[in-house]
């Protein structure tokens, strides 16, 4: 018997954007709809045509996946993870290729998805059961449970507008667990939450699909949370499909991948000193690692002295640490190797990016700024769950101490 719930067959989604050219460059949005404003009232002169740029965000998906799977789909920034989760909600449609589902489909792809920000709880718990095809019946005997898993009783006659994004993703992942789905597909919204919360969601999709034999898949950058509650995975990377198959394996792939790497970039070159290069000495890292950035510094002149400033941010661009160095030795003229320590026991697992700058003094004359590069993750490990559980809750950018040029 074929219990396939979901097939994709050669699935491809492309996406056409214009580019208003000016000058040999683009312009921002604001100016782009400024001079679209203007062109209405003159001619149209020649080189001033909108440049079309296709991107294709999915290229030739085919997968399948069977009833009561719990599916982890794993990818960097831009892999089309979210892209395809909303084809499969369908909610966008697909370029080419074919998506079929069965059953009833259940997304929580961003917080307040679905929500009507007029109504109150009360009303969108009911507005959500009757979009998904339930009676109202059947909405009264699951509501007690939706509001008390929620948690936010004491708001539940609130227009949903009020609500923080943390009351927002409660009551969105209640309903989208209780309201009888067959296939539940989450997309990273979890984060939003507190850890306690968080661990009470993925068991509550763990019991769903255990116990009533529902599909999830589900997005998360949290790999340990993905290799601990999935059994299969997908791995994307720019659109295509890079492998699939059991947990493990695909997050050690997904790792593997990411190990090592070193990209050049073009920084402030007008400035007398300037980075040239920043190369990480791998990408994945464990609690208590220490991270090695090598640094390729280029300087006008020798300089006695310079200051490195480093700061870290998460995914959604929260500060988590900051180390501010003075260096021992001088810069000599042109190439400079320089590497930076940076210890990872202050921060819990999850990705990371890295802003590094170098400046002559501290009244930061002549800075130069390599802004969110580059990219790492930390991974969980059980010896030090603890600690994650309680920083999770208290973090607030403290110094990277430790943080040193070596």
């Amino acid at each position: 018997m074929n219990n396939t719930v979901i097939h994709v067959e050669n699935l491809s989604k492309r996406y056409i954007i214009n580019h208003e050219r000016q000058g040999g460059a683009y312009n921002s949005f604001r100016e782009m709809l400024t001079n679209k404003a203007k062109n209405l009232f003159r001619p149209s002169t020649p080189g001033t045509a909108p440049q079309k740029e296709e991107i294709l965000v999915l290229n030739d998906l085919s997968f399948a996946v069977q009833q009561g799977k719990r599916v982890g789909i794993i990818g960097s920034n831009g892999a089309g993870k979210s892209t395809l989760l909303k084809i499969l909600s369908k909610i966008t449609e697909p370029s080419s290729g074919r998506v079929s589902t069965t059953g009833r489909v259940v997304s929580l792809l961003e917080v307040g998805t679905g929500f009507h920000p007029e109504l109150t709880g009360r009303e969108n718990i009911f507005l959500n059961g009757v979009i998904l095809g339930m009676s109202r019946a059947a909405i009264k005997r699951k509501f007690d449970q939706i509001v008390a898993f929620s948690e936010i009783e004491q708001f539940l006659d609130t227009p949903v507008k009020r609500y923080s994004s943390g009351m927002y993703m409660r009551l969105a992942f209640a309903v989208a667990a209780h309201l009888e789905p067959e296939i539940l597909i989450v997309d990273e919204v979890l984060a939003v939450g507190d850890t306690q919360f968080q661990k009470k969601c993925l068991a509550k999709m763990d019991e769903i699909s255990k116990d009533e034999g529902i599909t999830v898949l589900f997005v998360s950058h949290n790999l340990e949370a993905v290799r601990s509650f999935c059994d299969t995975g997908i791995f994307l990377e720019k659109g295509r499909l890079i492998t699939s198959g059991p947990i493990d394996d695909v997050v050690d792939k997904y790792a593997l991948h990411f190990s090592t790497g070193t990209t050049q970039f073009t920084s402030n070159r007008h400035n007398p000193i300037f980075f040239n290069t920043i190369a990480l000495s791998k990408n994945n890292y464990y609690f208590e690692e220490e991270l090695n950035a090598t640094c390729e510094l280029v300087a006008d002149k020798p300089y006695p002295k310079y200051i490195i400033g480093i700061s870290i941010a998460d995914k959604y661009d929260h500060k988590v640490g900051t180390a501010l160095i003075h260096s021992r030795e001088p810069l000599a003229a042109g190439s400079n190797k320089v590497v930076l320590k940076i210890p990872l026991n202050t921060i819990v697992p999850s990705d990371y990016r890295i802003t590094i700058a170098i400046a002559l003094d501290e009244t930061l004359n002549n800075l130069d700024v390599v802004f969110n590069y580059p990219e790492f993750s930390i991974l969980s490990d059980n010896k030090h769950q603890h600690l994650f559980s309680r920083w999770s809750q208290s973090w607030g950018g403290n110094m990277l101490s430790g943080a040193d040029i070596v």
